[in-house]
């Protein structure tokens, strides 16, 4: 039976398909929020310590799992005793949820990629309104880059109980979006392991390149000093050390039984401590190289933005007060500003009003993650660079790439249970199975292209895998450790790889490992308790302040 098992042509290919999968979205649009929200450099401590005690021990479980067991989640699980085989049907249900909205995504970025080829970029600028008199009133209120995004791409309702119907352009990307990841689990290790060769390669070009023209943008500076200026106060925060726990946990895909099958594929004698290292290793420095690009254009949009407002202001206090020409400069607008208050404190008073505060410090502190950051700050930082369609189409090749990558996990969490289930496999071929899964997680996935599909998205991306995955990762290493034994396990190991654990692996995952996950399944399970009715934020098109 082992001999029949399709094996990865080598072992880089299954090394690629590990960093395909591991290295994602949450590289380039959740850690460079978290470095923003809790201390900039100083959250490299958490991080680091959190991978050490937490990441590579969980990832090196689960990779020695999969390739000692020789089958998917369900059958690797049932192997170990037949009473865990709920924990692998958790792992595929808790995939089957993933997949139905995170193609989505790659919807999306479909969406914005066909769009970058534009001249200029359609978010780059309001449309006229039908009268062709002036610009449309609800992108004035909000700006271009947002108006795209939620009316002319999500065509958002203003609320989730107004679901509304099927947008046609979203669905037929998120059909495209499917179609690609077919075609490239159709073969299995096949097909895949060529795949994943450009869907973990082609993002570093696209980063170095980013990084490249990220430094020599105007303001660039800025956005990297706030990036690793620490702030060692935020080290006492509990909320960091938790949410780098939780970013390493969830980074790696741990729980989904990905990483399992995967490992499944590979020669008994593969080393898969070395790989489970170089891995959990290369996600680490993606997160923070990508957080050096984001961080470089973000640097660039706030300075852009500050500099628009200084601008602006300067014109209107000029032409108000009669000012000479270029007298109002960012060192002096302060204390001129004072002075005019004082010397015509009714005029000024009147015109307070449009006065804005312009503050290069809170325009970097505007922190975003998410769609937010992928497809609003990022969109209007490229549609202020030089030939900004080049860098459109990049940015959003390079989200395809990262998006395809995880797919592949992910359907291969689902596929290789169910082709390995004689049952199913003696009655379909692995192309039929894979089309059946492909055109169910599309047909649900439409709910995602309703006008309320967006709200959908941020429920099922908040809520449908956190504790799901905590509690898979938690019964895993008590299982390993206590069901099947520590001792068995490390002999068999040894037998396959002929290497001895280390006493570092054993302690981690005999004790810290499942309690820090205990711990962070506590933290999520009160908070969300204690937040009581669930909230989500809606676009109103009547306010200025949108969400």
């Amino acid at each position: 039976m082992e001999k029949a098992r399709p094996l990865w042509a080598n072992s880089l290919q299954f090394v690629f398909a590990c960093i395909s999968y591991a290295v994602g979205l949450g590289n380039v649009w959740r850690f460079p929020y978290l470095c923003q929200m809790y201390g900039g450099g100083s959250f490299l401590v958490p991080y680091i310590i959190m991978l050490i005690v937490e990441g590579m021990p969980l990832l090196y479980l689960e990779l020695a799992v999969g390739q000692r067991m020789r089958q998917g989640s369900i059958g690797a699980w049932r192997t170990i005793s037949p009473y865990l085989s709920g924990v692998g049907v958790a792992s595929v249900v808790v995939s089957f949820f993933l997949s139905m909205y995170y193609n989505v995504i790659n919807a999306w970025a479909f969406w914005y990629l066909f769009h970058s080829f534009q001249d200029p970029l359609p978010w780059s600028v309001c449309p006229l309104n039908g009268n062709h008199t002036g610009y449309d009133e609800e992108c004035e209120k909000a700006s271009s880059t947002q108006y795209f995004w939620y009316r002319k791409t999500l065509n958002i309702s203003p609320s989730l109980q107004e679901n509304g119907g099927v947008q046609w352009e979203p669905a037929l990307c998120l059909l495209l979006a499917w179609l690609v990841v077919y075609l490239c689990i159709l073969r299995g290790t096949e097909s895949t392991g060529k795949v994943v060769y450009f869907t973990a390669s082609l993002p570093y070009c696209v980063l170095i390149i980013y990084l490249i023209r990220g430094l020599t943008l105007h303001g660039a500076t800025n956005g990297l000093m706030y990036m690793f200026t620490p702030k060692i106060e935020q080290l006492a925060n509990p909320k960091a050390w938790i949410n780098a726990a939780t970013q390493i946990f969830f980074s790696l895909g741990l729980g989904f039984g990905s990483l399992i099958a995967f490992a499944s594929y590979n020669e008994p004698s593969n080393n898969c401590q070395k790989h489970a290292i170089i891995v959990s290793l290369i996600n680490s420095f993606t997160s923070i190289f990508a957080s050096i690009v984001t961080f470089s254009i973000y640097g660039f949009k706030a300075t852009f933005n500050y500099e628009n407002c200084l601008k602006k202001v300067s014109l209107l206090l000029t032409n108000t007060f009669d000012l000479e020409d270029g007298f109002l400069t960012a060192s002096n607008l302060e204390q001129v500003k004072g002075y005019l208050a004082s010397a015509y404190p009714s005029k000024y008073s009147e015109m307070f009003p449009q006065i804005k505060n312009c503050s290069l410090e809170s325009e970097l502190d505007t922190a975003v993650q998410g769609t937010g950051l992928a497809f609003i700050v990022y969109t209007e930082a490229i549609k202020n660079m030089e030939v900004s369609q080049l860098w459109s189409v990049l940015y959003f090749f390079m989200l395809l790439m990262l998006g395809i990558g995880s797919m592949l996990g992910n359907t291969a969490a689902i596929l290789t249970p169910l082709t390995d289930s004689k049952i199913i496999s003696s009655h379909l071929p692995k192309e039929a199975i894979s089309g059946l899964v492909c055109l169910v997680n599309c047909a649900i996935g439409m709910v995602f292209t309703m006008e309320a599909g967006n709200y959908w998205f941020d429920i099922f991306n908040d809520y449908a895998a956190t504790l799901s995955l905590l509690l898979i990762v938690l019964v895993e290493t008590i299982a390993v450790c206590y069901v099947y034994g520590l001792r068995r396990f490390e002999s068999d190991l040894k037998a396959m790889t002929g290497r001895a654990v280390s006493w570092y692996w054993k302690v981690m995952w005999a004790g810290v490992s499942p309690l820090l996950i205990v711990s962070l399944f506590v933290f999520y399970l009160s908070d969300y308790i204690l937040t009581g009715t669930l909230k989500y934020q809606a676009w109103d098109a009547s306010q200025d302040d949108k969400l």
